[in-house]
């Protein structure tokens, strides 16, 4: 079953001498369930890529369609809401909040939606992280990679239709690294 359908997109920044092209007529389509990595030179459009399927960058022609939703056919309001429920982001550097504890930063995109916490969800995440016994550490009272645990955990709350990580053990040591991937493939057999 079809997820993610890319169609001739195309992202150029600048104009005139200053003109970067980022993506260049790209056309894909993931499964759901897949898990895929996209592969590149540094500056080859990765992140780019990522932003586009993310709905956090606006493409300059082209089509993103996830779950058969157009993602950029919505309003302002309805793609940031579409991003915190639909979309996991997890970048190479955590991009936690430093005043909140782990729970906090793992409940905030449904915080954000004045939506109730599914605490069993919650829970669960916390028990598959090993975060449980962090729970009410401030970012600055973790590792590097309980923190990047915690960013994996916030991008799972909302049971998004997709997870997108860029270099998500780019900052971390090899077994940080590897323990990070070892949960991001542990999340796809588990949520699909």
């Amino acid at each position: 079953m079809e997820l993610l359908r890319i169609e001739h997109l195309s992202k150029i920044y600048g104009e005139g001498d200053n003109k970067v092209v980022a993506l260049d007529d790209v056309s894909l389509t993931i499964e759901k369930g897949e898990f895929t990595a996209i592969i590149g030179a540094s500056g080859s459009g990765k992140s780019t890529l990522l932003h586009m399927i993310g709905g956090v960058d606006i493409p300059t022609s082209g089509k993103v369609f996830l779950d058969g939703q157009d993602v950029y056919a919505q309003n302002n309001e309805k793609l940031a809401i579409f991003r915190r429920r639909q979309v996991g982001l997890i970048y190479q550097f955590h991009n936690l909040i430093p005043t909140l504890n782990v729970v906090e930063n793992i409940t905030l995109p449904v915080l954000m939606d004045k939506r109730k916490v599914n605490q069993a969800r919650l829970n669960e995440l916390l028990a598959l992280l090993g975060l449980n016994q962090r729970k009410d550490h401030l970012p600055n009272q973790l590792s590097g990679g309980q923190q990047q645990r915690v960013s994996v955990g916030r991008a799972l709350m909302n049971a998004p239709a997709v997870l997108l990580a860029d270099e998500p053990t780019g900052s971390l040591d090899s077994q940080n690294g590897h323990e990070i991937i070892k949960l991001l493939k542990l999340s796809n057999r588990k949520y699909g």
